[in-house]
């Protein structure tokens, strides 16, 4: 075997060997470049007789194709390798789903509001609306608030600047009670509403806040009585907890709206952090109730000779706290989307008597 095969050979398997198109290149540089192996021997065809030339000179350029050739062979299956491991390594399957949006959810005060409603609209009532912002007559006088009491002073109400002209002060509404008063205002007996909305007074706690939900009704027929009143909070309280029935009393009171007054009570046991209903012998305050006032029926122009009627309400927050496991009030309030996520409801499953509510 002459020094050129042997040289050819060890070339060759140094190139099938390198592992990196960096190796390929020092080896390209160690045979052809200019202090290289094959360069040298190119250099020193100079040197030789015209014979010897002819003899080498093929040969040398033979060797100097083939090794060219390998190099270039070498490096593309590495570079193609390299690109294959990139396109491995970086590759998106678009077959795959993309990442889920987050969905939106129902807010607990919202689910239960519309809980309330579908309950409440089952039983024949209607929903009433009026404005956040109320005049004294329709927030306190026509109800019949006495004018020292607690309700119109500073500390339990919000009130906004008097009128430059007038001298009258607006007020955020303490309850959803106006409503009832511009209903029977406007509508003639029989009336069958509730009121559903905002509500402020300036309250603060774990249970409490300055802006807080309520659900208010109103019944207003001829020969209607307690017993009315009765049979449907009962009826009310036992379907939103979707129990078979609710062991419940009714507290005398006092609302300045309602004579008789009282507050309904259902039997309940909290041992262990869970409402249980219809066990134990806790009692817990639900809603506050009675029949219309017969001031309030004159002061609404409904002669209280002629017709009677009764009226509840209560605060949707509670509510959905009682139901739904919620430890404190306030964080209802702060916009967290990640409270939101845990408590909150599917915007899809509306409630419904039939279907179940929540």
């Amino acid at each position: 075997m002459t020094d050129l095969a042997q040289l050819e050979l060890d070339l060759i398997n140094a190139i099938g060997a390198a592992e990196t198109a960096a190796a390929v290149e020092a080896l390209r540089v160690a045979a052809l470049g200019k202090s290289g192996s094959i360069s040298g021997l190119l250099k020193g065809m100079g040197a030789l007789s015209p014979d010897e030339r002819r003899e080498q000179g093929p040969m040398i350029n033979g060797l100097r194709d083939r090794v060219s050739s390998a190099l270039a062979t070498r490096k593309a299956e590495l570079e193609g390798a390299e690109l294959d491991a990139r396109l491995r390594a970086e590759h998106v399957d678009l077959t795959l789903p993309a990442r889920p949006r987050r969905k939106g959810s129902v807010h607990p005060t919202m689910q239960v509001m519309d809980e309330m409603i579908a309950l409440f609209a089952d039983m024949g009532f209607a929903v009433a609306e009026g404005p956040d912002i109320e005049d004294d007559f329709h927030n306190f006088t026509a109800l019949n608030f006495p004018p020292k009491h607690p309700a119109r002073e500073m500390h339990d109400t919000f009130f906004l600047r008097p009128d430059p002209e007038t001298g009258d002060r607006k007020v955020l509404r303490t309850h959803t009670s106006p409503v009832q008063v511009r209903t029977m205002m406007t509508q003639k007996p029989p009336i069958r509403i509730i009121a559903p909305g905002r509500t402020f007074r300036k309250d603060s706690d774990a249970t409490h806040t300055p802006m807080f939900h309520q659900v208010e009704g109103l019944v207003i027929d001829r020969g209607i009585h307690m017993g009315h009143l009765k049979w449907t909070l009962e009826t009310f309280v036992a379907r939103f907890f979707e129990v078979d029935g609710v062991d419940a009393r009714f507290r005398p009171h006092h609302f300045p709206f309602t004579e008789p007054s009282a507050e309904m009570d259902i039997r309940c046991d909290r041992s262990g952090g869970e409402l249980k209903l219809n066990t134990g012998d806790s009692w817990m305050e639900i809603l506050g109730c009675g029949m219309v006032h017969p001031n309030v029926l004159r002061n609404c122009g409904i002669d209280p000779d002629e017709y009677q009627g009764f009226a509840f309400g209560m605060g949707v927050d509670r509510l959905a706290m009682l139901k739904y496991g919620i430890p404190d009030l306030r964080p209802m309030f702060e916009a967290d989307t990640r409270w939101l996520a845990h408590y909150g409801f599917s915007p899809f499953a509306a409630p419904n008597p039939a279907s179940g509510l929540s």
